[in-house]
């Protein structure tokens, strides 16, 4: 039952039920056009199924369906106001279609991946409103009833997709969060043997950014799980704190390593010894960490390397909330203090120069096809100016947005021939049969559903092209011309999205890099404060997140992970470390994340250069108050550490 033979074939025929459910209940409610339901119901399956690689979680296409709701009632609301504010100025109208959608592509390329795609569809949602509306006086006053069909034919496909997700066994991600937790442990504690037995750095490398993936991937799990039932809430909750322990388990074992590279000696033999016991499972690791709490409570303080004993600290309480995640039993009060501990700290997005390409791209694409179709009067350029818009605002959302738009055009192409042998010979013999119909298009959708979850290049653009250009209307007409007309205006919209995609080139990618690490220099800079309040916030998840970008963005540069690794831990330790709580002190950092923050900000490179090299000087001037103050050791050490890392890799951190 679950091999994977099983699984994709099931997956089919959930996508064939969906397509069928929304074609047959839309005929039978006489909607005007079921395709638009059909289309839902596809892309809303099959969307996850692809990204996925094979069948996705129940709570993804759940999720999806919500966000396409939304996407479709705000697309609609804003192309109403559009035509009600510009129907006298048609041209006016069209190209402030152009510029919302532009700011929609925008807005999604600067929040996270997962609710980009709502966005995206409000943007070329409102595109198709206008559009439809702009092709004849009679189309514009019916603009608000197109409107309204639209919303209940887009609610009818995403009714369809849940309930042959329900129907055809859902995927629950439990099963997975749990085995996610425990190889999560084993693979810290494996980590931490690396670390003080002085493995190869190119193997410490590849582990923890290994990790770092992976302790990503079991956090963005949590929105699925949330959307299966709310029964999970308390998993989430424990889930959560799980990626934070998860990552200060990483950042402590990598400030380890680099402790015992200048001191060797710094661990216990015996906890040494403890800790490199071979562990395969959840349970072996927990009676070694059993044994390494035991000799650890009866050694002195100052004998024992702090970073180990708070890495045993943070890795006993991830098994119990581990426990927790596995049971899903009520929150105890040790448990709560855990979870209740740290108040997470949003970051803002490092991406808003890509996010502005972005967006250029979308509003030039959508701006030169729509002059194109005032000036030629081209009777299928309405569906040219939709695809365009669609492509563009939904590639822009993936790390490759040309190949993206590539494979939209191979689906293009391969839909021409297909919706041929559907439009010109299937479809007009099945006029006198729902059934026959229904067969057909399941047909089509099983086969389809199958190539979706093998990532088939063009699969996706394939099927939703196919649906959109045999134009299941109520009553359906046959027309050659319309076909033709129709496929030729999607294949010129997916080509033109292509050459403005390759003419206005994104060249953000060093500038966010270098973004990225500025963050990272400020971040480690904050953290130096006198309040206790501000040491207790939650940075981790964001500065991983940072880091988690340079390893997608430059997967071969490990000096520059590695750098931005070392500022991680020294923030860390920055927030750990208890300065003298004094005014001079307390101004003096206000002063230094001011400068901090200009580090980030600047434009240009001469202006962050002036101020990060003001950086390097008040981190002078810090050190020298710290003295003057009579700080301890234990806070003056990390700052000289932060400020000589600073000044080491000036050229790395603002060239």
């Amino acid at each position: 039952m679950n091999s994977p033979t099983f699984i994709r074939l099931r997956f089919a025929c959930k996508l064939s039920f969906a397509i069928v459910f929304a074609l047959f209940v839309g005929f039978h409610l006489n909607l005007e056009t079921p395709r638009w339901s059909v289309l839902t119901a596809a892309i809303v399956v099959a969307g996850p199924a692809f990204a996925a690689g094979g069948e996705p979680f129940s709570g993804a296409i759940r999720y999806r369906a919500w966000l396409r709701i939304i996407g479709t009632f705000i697309g609609c609301f804003v192309g109403l106001v559009i035509i009600i504010l510009c129907a006298r100025a048609p041209v006016v109208m069209l190209m402030l279609c152009c510029i919302w959608l532009g700011v929609c592509t925008w807005i999604s390329s600067l929040v996270k991946v997962e609710n980009s795609y709502a966005w995206g569809l409000a943007g070329y949602t409102a595109l198709i409103i206008v559009v439809t509306s702009a092709s004849g006086p009679s189309a514009l006053l019916q603009a608000p009833q197109f409107a309204l069909e639209r919303c209940s034919e887009i609610v009818l496909g995403i009714l369809s997709a849940v309930l042959a997700d329900l129907l055809f066994s859902p995927r629950s991600i439990k099963q997975d969060i749990d085995r996610a937790v425990d190889q999560l442990l084993v693979r810290q504690y494996r980590l931490m043997q690396m670390c003080i037995s002085n493995a190869e750095k190119e193997d410490i490398d590849r582990a923890w950014g290994d990790l770092v993936k992976s302790t990503t991937a079991l956090n963005g799990m949590r929105a699925n799980l949330m959307l299966e039932s709310s029964r999970w809430q308390r998993v989430n909750r424990r889930v959560r704190v799980l990626h934070t322990l998860s990552l200060t388990l990483i950042t402590q074992a990598c400030e380890t390593y680099l402790i015992l590279l200048n001191h060797p000696e710094a661990v216990q033999e015996n906890i040494r010894e403890l800790l490199m016991m071979p562990a395969e499972t959840p349970q072996e690791v927990h009676q070694n960490l059993k044994r390494v709490r035991q000799v650890l409570a009866t050694s002195l303080t100052h004998e024992t390397l702090l970073t180990v004993s708070t890495w045993v600290g943070t890795a006993t309480r991830y098994l119990l909330v581990a426990k927790g995640v596995h049971t899903n039993s009520g929150i105890s009060a040790v448990e709560n203090e855990i979870l209740a501990g740290e108040v997470e700290v949003k970051k803002p997005s490092a991406e808003g120069h890509h996010a502005l390409i972005n967006g250029l791209r979308a509003w030039a694409a959508t701006s030169i096809g729509c002059l194109f179709w005032l000036w030629t009067g081209w009777t299928s350029g309405s569906g040219c100016m939709v695809m365009i818009a669609i492509v563009t605002a939904l590639a822009m959302r993936t790390p490759n947005p040309k190949m993206m738009a590539f494979d939209f055009l191979l689906g293009v192409l391969m839909a021409l021939p297909m919706g041929a042998l559907f439009y010109m010979f299937i479809l007009p013999q099945t006029q006198q049969s729902m059934f026959l119909l229904c067969l057909s298009l399941g047909a089509l959708a099983f086969f389809i559903g199958i190539e979706v979850q093998k990532r088939r290049l063009g699969s996706l653009g394939t099927l939703s092209s196919t649906i959109n250009i045999i134009v299941l209307s109520n009553p359906m007409h046959f027309s050659i011309t319309t076909f033709i007309d129709s496929a030729i205006g999607q294949i010129i919209g997916c080509f033109v999205a292509m050459i403005v995609l390759s003419l206005i080139r994104d060249t953000s990618r060093e500038r966010t890099g270098l973004t990225l690490m500025n963050q990272l220099v400020s971040s480690a800079v904050s953290a130096l404060t006198t309040q206790a309040a501000r040491r207790r916030e939650n940075h981790l998840p964001a500065l991983y997140q940072r880091l988690n970008q340079l390893l997608m963005m430059f997967p071969n540069d490990i000096a520059k992970y590695r750098l931005g690794l070392n500022l991680i831990i020294a923030h860390q330790r920055m927030q750990q470390t208890e300065i003298p709580a004094k005014e001079e002190l307390s101004l003096f950092h206000q002063q230094i994340r001011k400068t901090a923050d200009h580090v980030v900000s600047a434009k240009s490179a001469r202006k962050r250069a002036y101020y990060y090299d003001r950086l390097l000087k008040e981190m002078h001037e810090y050190q020298q108050k710290l003295v003057d103050n009579q700080a301890p050791i234990s806070v003056t050490g990390p700052v000289k550490r932060l400020a000589d890392m600073l000044h080491r890799y000036r050229h790395a951190l603002i060239d």
